[in-house]
C-alpha cells in the first residue's frame, strides 16, 4: 500500500498556512480536478477525493492540531477524518478528564477546591447534505439524531421519589471528592460512591436507572441560511445530549455538505458554468441561452471567433453573500467542440474551408503565430 501524501503538500500550501490560504488553495484545485470537468478520468477523481480529505482535516483546528503532532497516524485505527476520534482511541472529549486530574493533584496546593457539580450533557455532531440550489436559496431540513434526553418518568432527577430525591453522600460529605495522603502530596480523587455528584439517590428511577436521562432518537428541523458554504458548521444551543441528574444539556453542531452540481461549479459567491459550443457557432457567433442558479434563464451573445477558455460575465447571477445583500456573479466558460463522425459532404466542405484558409492566412492568428515561433526556433539548427 502506497504511503499517503502529506496533506499540506496535497493542497500545495506551507504548514503555516492560515484558514483563508487553505480555502483558496482547496477551491482552486477542486475546480481543476472536479469530476464534472474531467469525465471518466479516474486519476482526477482520485485527486479530487484526496483534496477533500486533506481540506476536511486542515480546516478544523482540532483535527489539524492532531495531524501536525501525529501525522496520518492520528486518524488510523478506525478514527478517520470526521469520525470524531483519533488514532489509539484518543478523543478530544477526553481532554476534560486531563483538567480534572490536574485539579485533583494540585487543587489543594493552589487553594482551589472542587465543588459538587452535575455532569453537563455531551455536545453532538451531525451532518446534512443539500444540493447547490438549496444552498443558494436556503432551506429547512429534518434531522434525526440519536441522543440522550431527559427521563420523563423522573424529570431528570434520577429519583423515583419526588419527596426524597437524594441524600448527601456519606463518603465525601457532599463534596464529590475524597482525599488521600501520598508522600508529600495530598491527592483529591472523584468520590467512588457518588461518582462526584456529592449525593446518593436512595430510590433510583426504574426507567433511567438513576441517571436522569434515557437513550432516544430526536427529530429536529434545521434551518440552512441562504448562501451557506460547504463545510459550514451550524450550532444549535442546548440541542445536544441532556445532562445527568438535571444538568444543562450540550449543544448540537450541524455540518453542512453540498453535493456537486451537474451544471454549476461554485467559487465563493461566484458561479461558473461550462458551455460547449459547436465549432461553427464559435466561429460565426450567435446567441446561447443558459440557466442561472436562481432558476431563471439568461441569454449570452457569442461574438464571432470565440475561443475555448473565453468567458462571459453575468453580473449578480451568483450566490448571495451570507448575511449580506450582495451577490456574486456568474461566469459562462466556453469550450469549443470539434465535430466527430463527419459525413462525406461535411468532410468535403471542411477540406474546401482548409484550402481557402491557407490562401487567406489570417483566420487563425494564434496557430499561425505559434508555427512561426517554431520555425524561428529551428533556424540554424539543421
Amino acid at each position: 500500500m502506497a504511503a499517503k501524501q502529506d496533506y499540506y503538500t496535497t493542497l500545495g500550501v506551507g504548514r503555516e498556512a492560515g484558514a483563508e490560504e487553505l480555502k483558496k488553495a482547496y477551491r482552486k484545485l477542486a475546480m481543476q480536478y472536479h469530476p464534472d470537468r474531467n469525465p471518466n478520468d479516474k486519476q482526477a477523481e482520485a485527486k479530487f477525493k484526496e483534496l477533500n480529505e486533506a481540506y476536511d482535516v486542515l480546516k478544523d483546528d482540532q483535527k489539524r492540531g492532531a495531524y501536525d503532532r501525529f501525522g496520518h497516524a492520528a486518524f488510523e485505527q478506525g478514527g478517520g477524518p470526521g469520525a470524531g476520534g483519533f488514532g489509539g482511541g484518543f478523543n478530544f472529549q477526553d481532554a476534560g478528564g486531563l483538567g480534572d486530574i490536574f485539579d485533583q493533584m494540585f487543587g489543594e496546593m493552589t487553594g482551589r477546591r472542587g465543588g459538587t457539580r452535575a455532569r453537563a450533557g455531551t455536545d453532538l455532531r451531525a451532518q446534512v447534505e443539500i444540493d447547490l440550489a438549496e444552498a443558494f436559496a436556503g432551506t429547512k431540513t429534518q434531522l434525526r439524531v440519536p441522543t440522550r434526553v431527559q427521563c420523563d418518568q423522573c424529570r431528570g432527577t434520577g429519583s423515583e421519589s419526588k419527596e426524597r430525591q437524594a441524600d448527601t453522600c456519606s463518603t465525601c460529605g457532599g463534596t464529590g471528592k475524597v482525599r488521600a495522603q501520598q508522600g508529600f502530596f495530598l491527592i483529591e480523587r472523584t468520590c467512588p460512591t457518588c461518582g462526584g455528584a456529592g449525593r446518593v439517590i436512595k430510590s433510583p428511577c426504574k426507567v433511567c436507572g438513576g441517571i436522569g436521562t434515557v437513550q432516544r432518537e430526536r427529530s429536529l428541523q434545521v434551518t440552512i441560511p441562504a448562501g451557506v458554504e460547504d463545510g459550514t458548521r451550524i450550532r444549535l444551543t442546548g440541542e445536544g445530549e441532556a445532562g445527568a441528574n438535571g444538568a444543562s444539556p450540550g449543544d448540537l453542531y450541524v455540518h453542512v455538505a453540498i453535493r456537486p452540481h451537474e451544471i454549476f461549479q461554485r467559487d465563493g459567491a461566484n458561479i461558473y458554468c461550462r458551455v460547449p459550443l459547436p465549432m461553427t457557432q464559435a466561429a460565426l457567433g450567435g446567441e446561447v441561452e443558459v440557466p442561472a442558479i436562481d432558476g431563471s434563464r439568461a441569454k449570452v451573445k457569442i461574438p464571432p471567433g470565440t475561443q475555448t477558455g473565453d468567458q462571459f460575465r453575468l453580473r449578480s447571477k451568483g450566490f448571495s453573500v451570507l448575511r449580506s445583500a450582495a451577490r456574486g456573479d456568474m461566469y459562462v466558460q466556453v469550450a469549443v467542440e470539434t465535430p466527430q463522425h463527419l459525413t462525406k459532404r461535411q468532410r468535403e466542405l471542411l477540406e474546401e474551408f482548409e484550402t481557402e484558409a491557407k490562401e487567406h492566412a489570417k483566420g487563425s492568428p494564434e496557430s499561425e503565430g505559434f508555427m512561426a515561433k517554431i520555425a524561428k526556433f529551428f533556424e540554424g539548427r539543421a
